[in-house]
């Protein structure tokens, strides 16, 4: 059987956008669709002006299930963050470049543990950021929106979305690497039909595409699309 980071179309739902009062019964939910990946976002209120979770209910929530901890680290001070998320026990951890001054470092620290590396960028960070580093990253995960503004109202993925993403897409497959596009932000339906065959590996699901009152529905619907990309 395939591994899920050996999948296309890979479908991450957002921990941040479950009912954070009835995180158990959500992840069993997820869990009895087929999920097999959890998005979890890590804020510290300064990088992105948000904070809706803790370490501890991270914690907590690693030991309550198998689903593999796909996590987002937007901080000012990634240090302590990326040693507790090794500690808790995570399946990858992606750090934002733009407050990273060793990306290498930190990539090269991440996957002595064991653990799956690699770079976020924002949304008008170029892909130049990571070219010599490629190589090194099991994941390169694109913002489409600007983090932490999912907010405000009207905001919307960035025109240029298409472009990176297939600028990326070229890039890794020109260097023949196994690396993973992943992209984040307002991502719908609509993205997986567009992007989720060839050019994108993971979708971050949340309220754009998951309805928390038909949850089971909303995530059937992403399985199908994920279902026809992997010949199922």
């Amino acid at each position: 059987m395939k591994s899920v980071w050996d999948k296309k179309c890979i479908i991450s739902p957002s921990l941040i956008c479950l009912d954070m009062c009835n995180l158990e019964s959500q992840i069993r939910v997820l869990e009895s669709c087929g999920i097999e990946m959890l998005h979890v976002d890590i804020l510290d209120g300064h990088f992105s002006p948000s904070m809706p979770l803790g370490l501890d209910t991270v914690r907590q929530l690693r030991a309550k299930t198998d689903l593999q901890f796909d996590c987002h680290v937007m901080v000012t001070e990634q240090d302590y963050f990326v040693d507790e998320l090794l500690d808790i026990g995570v399946e990858q951890i992606v750090f934002h470049a733009e407050t990273q001054p060793h990306i290498d470092g930190m990539l090269n620290r991440i996957h002595a543990k064991g653990v799956k590396a690699g770079v976020a960028l924002r949304p008008a960070t170029p892909l130049s950021t990571v070219d010599y580093v490629l190589e090194k990253c099991d994941t390169v995960l694109l913002m489409l929106i600007n983090p932490g503004y999912a907010f405000v109202k009207g905001e919307k993925q960035v025109s240029y979305a298409a472009r990176k993403i297939r600028d990326l897409r070229r890039m890794i497959d020109e260097r023949g690497l196994d690396t993973k596009i992943e992209v984040d932000g307002r991502i719908s339906v609509q993205n997986l039909i567009d992007y989720g065959k060839e050019d994108v590996d993971i979708f971050v699901t949340g309220s754009t595409c998951i309805d928390r009152n038909d949850m089971a529905g909303s995530l059937q619907r992403l399985k199908k699309i994920q279902g026809e990309y992997n010949g199922i």
